[in-house]
């Protein structure tokens, strides 16, 4: 009566140590995806970012973008035009 006492209770621990790995790895399983997830998402972002950053490389290094500060920040004018002065800004 004792032996089969021990038997089952020792069949018993096996059993909830297996359910306890079990639902621990679906646990950490689960935890791994969702931040897989986030990575994710968050990479687009940067991607999109990026390639938002790359566009702005680009028509900045243009000969249009170069004359348009020119006029803007410096006051710049081409051959032929003639300055128009706002009188606000002089204030």
């Amino acid at each position: 009566m004792r032996k089969k006492y021990i038997k089952y209770l020792l069949i018993g621990i096996v059993i909830i140590n297996i359910c306890y790995i079990f639902i621990n790895q679906q646990l950490t399983m689960r935890r791994i995806q969702l931040t897989i997830q986030d990575r994710n998402m968050e990479s687009q972002k940067v991607k999109s970012q990026n390639a938002k950053l790359q566009n702005e490389i680009k028509i900045s290094q243009s000969d249009k973008y170069s004359e348009k500060l020119a006029r803007e920040k410096l006051g710049l004018i081409k051959e032929g035009e003639i300055p128009v002065v706002n009188a606000s800004n002089n204030k």
